[in-house]
């Protein structure tokens, strides 16, 4: 699957940030591996508390850092572990998608989803159509004063996430 697009190398990843619930979109991703359905390699996984707890500057850090695109995903509406932490999340990643285009960086770069742990066929249709997106945009262009793509900053991304327990969906329930 990965390279299918007549932009890159036959073979060639593009570098793809899923910051992925762990409670549901985890599992969904799991649930589709274990199903053993066909996805595209180009993901890599940072596994969150809670879409609740993704700050809009970790997708921001992730895509100025050379990421080609970011995909998250976290539980449906209404069966959020924590509540309502997907409900603070929505608010959060549609205030970003008008503020990526502001920066220059196209929008489409961006999705965010909701996808239970049953739902694995679900997982690799939204992996494979946004992994297919950004395979036809291609590779994102390098922003000013950027240094390419850049693996430790999202092993800092991830040490951030998974040490902030203080978003307003995990106060009183962590």
């Amino acid at each position: 699957m990965s390279g299918s697009s007549g932009l890159l190398a036959e073979g060639q990843d593009l570098r793809i940030v899923g910051f992925l619930c762990n409670w549901c979109s985890y599992g969904g991703a799991d649930t589709a591996g274990v199903a053993r359905f066909e996805q595209p390699t180009d993901l890599r996984v940072i596994r969150v508390p809670c879409s609740g707890r993704i700050d809009p500057l970790f997708i921001a850090r992730a895509l100025l850092s050379g990421a080609d695109g970011v995909l998250v995903s976290g539980c449906h509406p209404r069966d959020c572990h924590y509540a309502e932490g997907n409900f603070y999340a929505r608010r959060r990643f549609e205030m970003l998608k008008q503020f990526l285009s502001v920066t220059g960086i196209d929008p489409e770069r961006f999705h965010y989803t909701w996808v239970s742990a049953s739902e694995g066929q679900r997982w690799q249709d939204v992996v494979t159509s946004f992994t297919e997106r950004i395979h036809k945009l291609g590779p994102a262009p390098k922003m000013s004063g950027g240094t390419g793509y850049d693996e430790e900053c999202l092993k800092e991304i991830a040490a951030a996430v998974s040490c902030g327990e203080q978003c307003p969906c995990h106060k009183e329930k962590a």
